[in-house]
């Protein structure tokens, strides 16, 4: 798979919806949330229009999209990350959390973090994360985790919620 990263489109946004659709479908943590409130699928065009989406491809096929938020603190948020079911476990989130990671330090925040479903956990662990709380959202309780994105920074529970 010869996998690119680029920036999302405003014309392609109803396109990453329907993405996030299929995925949010297919795992058993957003499921029922999402057939309980289909209208929870929303992805701003003022975050594609900043810059802070972006779409893995290959060889023009849409494989999944991540998006960054800032947040006040200074840090940064993956605010989604999206890969089409059919091809989860192949590294495409791993790959998009590295490129936002990247981004993230490019900007000059000291953490990415995440509000994960709890199904995810592993995936995220494995992507450097770890976790600090959880927070109600839409979806039900998520995991609330972080990364480091700068320097050799001790990542334990007590320094980040310092």
């Amino acid at each position: 798979m010869a996998m690119t990263i680029r920036l999302g489109r405003v014309a392609e946004r109803e396109m990453l919806e329907e993405l996030q659709r299929r995925a949010s479908l297919n795992n058993p943590g957003d499921r029922q949330a999402l057939l309980e409130n289909p209208d929870a699928i929303e992805l701003p065009v003022s975050q594609i229009e900043q810059g802070f989406v972006f779409v893995a491809e290959d060889e023009g096929s849409v494989l999944g999209f991540a998006a960054v938020l800032e947040r006040s603190d200074g840090d940064t948020e993956l605010d989604a990350l999206f890969v089409e079911p059919e091809i989860w476990n192949r590294g495409v989130g791993r790959r998009l959390v590295e490129h936002c990671a990247m981004f993230a330090k490019s900007m000059g925040a000291k953490h990415l973090h995440v509000v994960g479903n709890p199904h995810a956990e592993g995936f995220y662990r494995a992507c450097g994360f770890i976790v600090i709380g959880i927070e109600e959202t839409r979806f039900g309780p998520g995991l609330l985790m972080v990364k480091a994105v700068q320097g050799d920074q001790e990542m334990n529970q007590e320094a980040v919620l310092r």
